[in-house]
């Protein structure tokens, strides 16, 4: 799965006129998907962009329990074993 597959999978809880998934790691996205899959469960749930840039990630979506966007962000991060490739 690519990320256009991703925000196509769950295009019913991204935000109009968001990006979604920016990132085409499939390490990540195979991670993000598993999560997302209780993510879906969450009433009301959305998300917005997930993307890098010089090694800073950024998770943006709606009602994840506490703490739940800093850990994606940071495992994200240190997933340093392979070359991510971000789009714009």
């Amino acid at each position: 799965m690519n990320r256009n597959d991703f925000n196509e999978k769950y295009k019913e809880y991204l935000a109009d006129r968001f990006d979604g998934l920016m990132l085409d790691n499939e390490e990540v996205v195979k991670y993000l998907d598993k999560e997302f899959q209780e993510f879906i469960k969450i009433p009301n749930f959305k998300y917005y962009q997930i993307k890098g840039k010089f090694n800073w990630f950024s998770f943006y979506a709606d009602n994840l329990p506490a703490g739940k966007r800093e850990e994606i962000e940071n495992k994200i991060k240190k997933n340093d074993k392979v070359n991510f490739s971000f789009h714009s």
